[in-house]
Parts: structure tokens; sequence; C-alpha cells
């Protein structure tokens, strides 16, 4: 009964997980389709395109973030058939998510820095910031993987 019971419930998260990683993927698709129609919008009215192209590549950008995690769900919650076995695969996965993330935020922080350069200057402090925390995630990141090796390599040692 107990068994039959955890099937169905692993059943169920990897449905609830399949859902949310389509819905997710489906925005993300919607978000490029958006984008180029804003692009395709602008070229009509040449002085708005600077501008629309900016704000296409911060939704691009967007969408690609959206969609990685959209793929980083499937692999890991419905297409993986066990748990996290070892501290080295919990450390591999929270490092591709926080990697997708570090590049999206990244990269979002970039296209706000050359729209504050258009617009107003003064507006520089916020992407700026948004920079330095994308660089401060990738520095803790880096961090975490050293400091989480550094104890894997002992109880690895134990286990031969």
């Amino acid at each position: 009964m107990k068994k039959k019971f955890s099937k169905i419930s692993d059943f169920m998260y990897s449905v609830v997980y399949c859902l949310i990683s389509i819905s997710l993927a489906g925005i993300s698709i919607l978000m490029m389709g958006v984008a180029i129609y804003d692009i395709w919008i602008a070229l009509h009215e040449e002085d708005q395109l600077v501008s629309a192209l900016l704000d296409a590549i911060g939704l691009i950008v967007i969408a690609m973030a959206v969609y990685d995690v959209s793929k980083f769900l499937l692999e890991e919650e419905v297409f993986r058939d066990r748990e996290l076995g070892s501290p080295t695969e919990a450390r591999e996965t929270l490092t591709k998510f926080l990697v997708i993330i570090s590049i999206a935020v990244s990269l979002e922080a970039l296209v706000f820095i050359f729209d504050a350069a258009k617009k107003d200057i003064t507006m520089l402090l916020y992407p700026t910031l948004l920079l330095l925390a994308s660089v401060a995630l990738v520095v803790g990141l880096g961090i975490y993987q050293k400091l989480s090796r550094e104890v894997e390599k002992p109880s690895s040692i134990q286990h031969k």
C-alpha cells in the first residue's frame, strides 16, 4: 500500500513539474515573439529602433532565463528518476541553476546600463548595482563550490 501511494505521489509530482515547465517554456517563447514583433514595428519608425532593440534584448534575455529554468525543472524534477544521491550531485545541480540566473542578471544589467546611458546618465546607479549583485552571485558561487569540494574530499576518502 505504501509503495503504491509513493508511486502515485511521484507520478503526480512529475505531472505538476511537467506542467510548470511547459508553462514556463510557453511564456518564454511568447516573450521572444513579442520582442520580435516590437522590432518589426520599430523598423517602420526609425527613431524608435534603438530603444526597441534594447527592449527586445531585455525581453529575450529574460525569455532565455525563463526557458533555461523550464528546461532545468524538466531535467531535474521530471526526467530524473531518483533523488540527489550525493553532495556532488547537489552541488552540480545548484551550480547549474545559479549560473543560469547569474547570466540572465548580468545580461539584463548590461542592457539597463546601455538604456540608462542613452536616456538619463543619472539612472546608472540601479543597473550598476544590479551588475555588482551579479558579480557577487558569481563570487559567492565560487566560494560555495570551493568550500563544498573541501568538505566532500574527506568524506570520499573515508568511504574508500
